[in-house]
């Protein structure tokens, strides 16, 4: 099948994809632990940097959803809810200046 008749893949949320992340790997992740799984995390940022340097479209892409990932695998070895965690720090703007559209200084990290 090519990607032209491929049926389209439905949306995913944030909580439904880290809801898919616990169920796929959730046992295997809560054995290996923070640590283990952090370092999976900056193994995966490196091969994102690589893609950007030279990889293809769909190899960043590839290594943005890894990178994600293994994110997400942290957020439910720690409990975190990601989309509590994300709409409490950015859902009213930005948590440096308030405003929907970043006024903070260039020097500043926002």
């Amino acid at each position: 099948m090519t990607e032209h008749n491929a049926a389209p893949l439905p949306e995913i949320s944030l909580g439904d994809f880290q809801q898919l992340i616990r169920e796929m790997y959730g046992e295997k992740d809560a054995a290996r632990g923070v640590d283990g799984t952090f370092m999976w995390l900056i193994e995966e940022i490196g091969e994102l940097a690589a893609a950007l340097r030279e990889g293809s479209h769909a190899d960043k892409m590839e290594e943005f959803a890894d990178v994600l990932a293994w994110l997400t695998t942290i957020a439910n070895v720690e409990g975190i809810d990601l989309t509590r965690a994300v709409r409490e720090k950015y859902g009213a703007g930005c948590p440096g200046c308030g405003q929907t559209i970043c006024r903070c200084s260039d020097a500043e990290k926002p």
